[in-house]
């Protein structure tokens, strides 16, 4: 688990659940109090790390005062940064009851607009493998895979779903040595995604790698980017996705 809060996949999806369970609840005050006993964290605690005044917390809680946007994202981030000094122990539990796989999934996001193949490797830095035909083929989004801890960590229901949950986005693989395993994955899965790209061979692609490619339609992008964090932050640069640890949010 990162140390951070800030571009940690787990805990902005996590975060994102908690302020979207207070922001749709009916009575958001008991939304509040739940959340806030369920980190264990008192509110004179949570008020401390808000820089709030325990009456403060008191008022939202009991409903005399509407929580807007601001509060509740300054809220989840006292929560969780209660979280951290305690070893994440409340964040991890979370992540296994929403089915977030810690650890696999590095990134994932929508692009602020629907890009072509030829666009994505531009931005991933990489070259087009595939058949030239399929690379008008959209995409919508990005989810970034630790290819060795997907493999390790995720169960075959799991991978499956990852593969069926991103049917109009690509999959970019890190960790990659040939380039064979992912594509084999997209063979045998039922749904296919808008594209691949393999991030870490330098040599020679596996050939059975671009002839799955071009079998099963997917266009498959080698990224070329210098490391794993420069692939992520350009992808990054092109999200739609607000960023719940921003402050102007």
């Amino acid at each position: 688990m990162s140390k951070n809060l800030e571009g940690d996949f787990v805990a902005e999806n996590v975060a994102r659940r908690i302020a979207g369970d207070i922001a749709f609840n009916e009575e958001p005050g008991k939304s509040l109090k739940k959340w806030r006993e369920y980190f264990e964290v008192s509110q004179v605690e949570i008020a401390r790390l808000m820089g709030v005044s325990p009456s403060v917390i008191t008022d939202y809680e009991k409903g005399r005062r509407a929580p807007g946007s601001k509060f509740i994202r300054k809220f989840v981030v006292a929560l969780l940064a209660h979280d951290k000094s305690r070893g994440w122990s409340k964040l991890k539990e979370l992540a296994r009851l929403m089915g977030i796989p810690a650890g696999a999934i590095i990134d994932m996001a929508d692009f602020d607009e629907p890009m072509s193949v030829v666009e994505l490797a531009e931005i991933v830095e990489g070259r087009i493998l595939s058949h030239q035909t399929q690379v008008t083929r959209q995409v919508y989004g990005y989810t970034v895979v630790d290819s060795i801890r997907a493999i390790m960590s995720l169960s075959g229901i799991q991978f499956y779903a990852l593969m069926g949950g991103t049917p109009q986005r690509c999959i970019v693989f890190t960790g990659v040595r040939y380039g064979r395993s992912p594509m084999v994955a997209v063979r045998v899965s039922p749904v296919k995604p808008g594209a691949i790209v393999i991030h870490g061979p330098r040599g020679q692609v596996d050939p059975l790698a671009v002839e799955i490619s071009r079998l099963e339609g997917v266009p498959l992008i080698l990224s070329l980017a210098e490391s794993v964090d420069r692939l992520v932050s350009r992808l990054r640069s092109r999200a739609s996705r607000v960023n719940l640890f921003s402050p102007e949010v």
